[in-house]
């Protein structure tokens, strides 16, 4: 996938206890243009036989030991009778087993705590809607780059296709796509024999040791899971992570383009690792920074080089910098450019094009197929030393950079009720942002919108937002995976939408995970109610029952609050940061405040984008998709 690599700080992927190797070693191809030579020590593959004979152990509880050795610390998923016996092995395990209420919330927590610790885990399922209510988190994991294994149960080979009890097979799922390799997993196999799981260690212990992000999944029938482990021997590994680095020709051509006259810096995800070497290129050259919604503190907002966020909940101060100070190339670093970053809008296009580096070769100029575009695949923390080496300082310029607009809150109403979104957004800026190390998640819809737009991050991996699959459910499910690998408090800014569709709080109280969640209740789907309403459709109802979330945390056990006046904001933000337990701040807000999306009016402005309305065909058109 691209935008994400394995950082340096990921544990090597290890067998113990170590052995001597047999003469008999051999070396593996581990890229397509990067061969282990035998007397490298990193990122070698080791595979030999033990001397001694296994011990007889079961496939599930071979499985278990294996992902032990992958590194995985964290098990989350739903059980069920089909795969007791792998449910029970993990449970033995040193790995960390949580079981969660619904497989797509399970599967979302995976995804996050995988970002938090940069270490693999593992989404385990029964048989039949196990396997397919886990499909959209799976979906989104892969989306966003991490590296989750699924282990799922299957119909055992004599019971296919006589109707059994959750009857998983090709006879009632399509093999292709969920038991292959293919859009929605890197790797997918059905385990029908103990003597596949030496072949299958290796394929996973490489790829875990690639850089990018990588989702698996092995289906183990139910009577293969106690099968008897005999005379195998799983290969012995010692992979660690390695960067994959551009060619000195890319970096010459990169040096020589950059060179060419001033340029700007777009960073994305992909670049989090590398956010110190970053700044240290801006500061160097005075290059202006730009961010992606999921690039934000990577580069500090607070910096006077950062312009602005971009795409989705972006700043108009972006278009301005690139209509005044137009650079003559920029320097994309981590990010696929898709519509929530950019609405593939002209006018972010400099004139010379782009210098686009992502460890996915695919990735530079999809985007913007007619755009001149030099395309490096590299590691980019790798890419940006070499840059740093290369290219000259620029000369100091005097002229200022546009800053991102926050407009002045207006002084409260005489009746401060209900909470105006933005106003809150201050609140969590200064008792969660500023006064906490919390790791901050947004929702999507106007959740995702509100936060990108008015909080501001200094530093990197403390905001998390989903824009390539952006289901809902995916903060509201994965704060618990945040919060429990970063081993501290985790927020998340949802909807009530969201909230309702899939949450674990139950989840969260029985583990005692210090997640928080803060509920913008406004009583609808607000994006598509002001989405509705922008473009004048009228009859779709995108309206909700009013709901007391509040008493629904507290009824799961959950300690919660509801928020209805705008003075109580910051002492129910304070309690919930000073508590122990999970937290929900209920809070009613305005529903008529307009959802903060300047940048994207004047993107779709610039694609030619105008309003159906027959009255007013100046007016802009602005509905945030995700």
């Amino acid at each position: 996938m691209s935008q994400n690599y394995t950082g340096s700080n990921s544990p090597p992927i290890t067998t113990e206890p170590y052995k001597e190797l047999s003469e008999n070693r051999y070396v593996e191809s581990v890229s397509d243009s990067r061969k282990v030579d035998e007397s490298e020590n990193n990122g070698g593959i080791q595979p030999f036989l033990n001397d001694q004979t296994t011990p007889t152990l079961s496939v599930a509880d071979a499985i278990a030991q294996m992902l032990e050795n992958l590194g995985v610390s964290y098990a989350f998923g739903v059980a069920g009778g089909a795969m007791a016996s792998l449910w029970g092995a993990l449970s033995n395990s040193t790995i960390e087993v949580l079981n969660f209420r619904h497989e797509a919330g399970a599967a979302f927590a995976a995804t996050e705590a995988y970002f938090a610790n940069n270490r693999p885990t593992v989404v385990f399922t029964t048989a039949g809607p196990g396997i397919t209510n886990a499909i959209t988190g799976l979906f989104a994991a892969r989306g966003e780059g991490a590296k989750v294994i699924l282990l799922s149960a299957c119909t055992s080979a004599p019971q296919r296709g006589r109707w059994a009890i959750q009857e998983t097979s090709t006879y009632t799922l399509p093999s292709g796509g969920i038991f292959t390799s293919g859009a929605l997993f890197n790797y997918a196999t059905t385990i029908e024999s103990a003597a596949q799981l030496p072949q299958i260690f290796r394929k996973l212990a490489l790829a875990m040791a690639q850089p990018g992000g990588f989702v698996a999944h092995l289906s183990i029938p139910t009577a293969v899971q106690t099968s008897l482990v005999e005379d195998i021997a799983l290969p012995q590994l010692d992979v660690s992570p390695f960067p994959m680095t551009a060619s000195k020709e890319a970096i010459a051509k990169s040096v020589e383009l950059l060179s060419s006259g001033p340029f700007a810096i777009w960073v994305g995800f992909g670049a989090r690792d590398a956010a110190a070497e970053i700044r240290q290129l801006a500061e160097k050259t005075g290059a202006a920074v730009i961010c992606s919604p999921r690039g934000k503190g990577i580069f500090p907002e607070d910096h006077p080089q950062f312009v602005g966020v971009t795409g989705l909940g972006g700043h108009t101060s972006v278009l301005t910098y690139m209509e005044e100070q137009p650079p003559l190339r920029t320097l994309v670093l981590g990010t696929r450019l898709g519509e929530p970053t950019s609405f593939w809008s002209s006018a972010l296009v400099p004139k010379g094009g782009f210098v686009h580096v992502d460890i996915d070769p695919e990735v530079p100029g999809v985007a913007y197929p007619h755009i001149e575009t030099f395309g490096v695949r590299s590691d980019i923390k790798a890419f940006v030393k070499e840059l740093l080496q290369q290219l000259p300082d620029a000369p100091h310029s005097t002229m200022s950079l546009p800053r991102p607009e926050h407009k002045a809150i207006e002084p409260a109403p005489d009746v401060d009720y209900p909470v105006r979104p933005e106003v809150l957004m201050a609140a969590i800026q200064k008792i969660v942002v500023e006064g906490s190390n919390a790791v901050v998640m947004a929702e999507c819809g106007n959740s995702f919108t509100w936060s990108t737009h008015l909080l501001q991050f200094a530093e990197a991996n403390r905001y998390r937002v989903s824009t390539g699959v952006g289901a809902m459910g995916h903060a509201v499910t994965g704060v618990l995976g945040a919060a429990l690998a970063n081993n501290s408090k985790a927020v998340s800014i949802v909807g009530d939408g969201a909230m309702l569709m899939n949450n674990e709080i139950s989840t969260a109280v029985k583990y005692k995970i210090p997640a928080i969640w803060i509920v913008l209740n406004d009583a609808r789907y607000n994006m598509c109610h002001q989405g509705m309403k922008i473009l004048g459709l009228k009859g779709a109802d995108a309206t909700l029952p009013p709901t007391n979330f509040a008493m629904i945390a507290r009824g799961m056990g959950a300690e919660a609050i509801v928020v209805v006046r705008e003075s109580d904001i910051e002492p129910a933000l304070e309690q919930a940061i000073a508590s122990n337990v999970p937290f929900l701040i209920d809070v009613v807000i305005d529903a008529d405040r307009p959802a903060p999306s300047g940048g994207r009016n004047k993107s779709l402005a610039a694609q030619g984008v105008k309003s159906s309305s027959a009255k007013n065909p100046a007016k802009q058109v602005s509905f945030p998709m995700i």
